[in-house]
């Protein structure tokens, strides 16, 4: 990427965001066909605070149905085992809090990697720090350290950090792109079948706004 990048895409998300994995594909994609004048940056949207009482039987039904729509429309694999050998709690935040752990050691897109294929995959609770911390361990970071900036001050003010950008931009749902130049914010559309589409609009923009 570009040292100094005329234009920054925010690729706002939640690693436990089940649609955040069926765009997984696409997104993969499009950061690779982005040009170097533009720098992509992950903001973890917090899709559910945290929370410590296990997951009412009803929501569970709904968002395992979430799960069946997100594969039926963007051919996503799921894991439906999750239901039966976890006990869910809707909580993302410490997935959230992982992602941003991760970064202090280089290892930002490793651990969302981690999060969504332990999560979605191998039936995982990653709303445990305990399976964040095994994650750490399994992608090679000082997971001692990991830990303990898991539940730090510091991660959780970044945590905020990231939520006051996402408001800033005006993303209130997840996957969203923003490609920001300046203070100039531009929702892209999110194609959950060809990255070409949202390719074409952020190409449109930088040539109309060239550094």
């Amino acid at each position: 990427m570009s040292a100094n990048p005329a234009a920054i895409l925010y690729h706002v998300h939640d690693p436990m965001c089940s649609w955040c994995w069926g765009f997984r594909r696409v997104w993969d994609q499009l950061r690779e066909s982005l040009p170097e004048s533009v720098k992509v940056a992950n903001v973890v949207g917090g899709l559910a605070a945290d929370n410590d009482d296990p997951m009412p039987l009803e929501q569970q039904k709904t968002i395992s149905g979430y799960w069946s729509d997100v594969a039926e429309q963007t051919g996503a694999q799921f894991n439906f085992d999750f239901w039966k050998v976890c006990q869910p709690r809707r909580s993302t935040y410490p997935a959230c809090r992982a992602v941003l752990a991760a970064a202090i050691q280089q290892a930002e897109q490793a651990m969302i990697d981690a999060i969504q294929q332990a999560y979605y995959l191998r039936a995982m609770n990653t709303s445990d720090n305990s399976t964040l911390i095994t994650l750490a361990k399994e992608i090679g970071l000082d997971a001692e350290r990991f830990a303990a900036d898991l539940i730090s001050p510091a991660i959780q003010a970044e945590l905020e950090k990231n939520f006051a950008l996402r408001q800033k931009i005006g993303v209130y749902s997840f996957p969203s792109l923003v490609l920001a130049q300046g203070e100039v914010f531009l929702p892209i559309a999110v194609d959950y079948q060809d990255y070409h589409t949202s390719q074409d609009v952020i190409n449109q923009a930088m040539e109309c706004n060239p550094e």
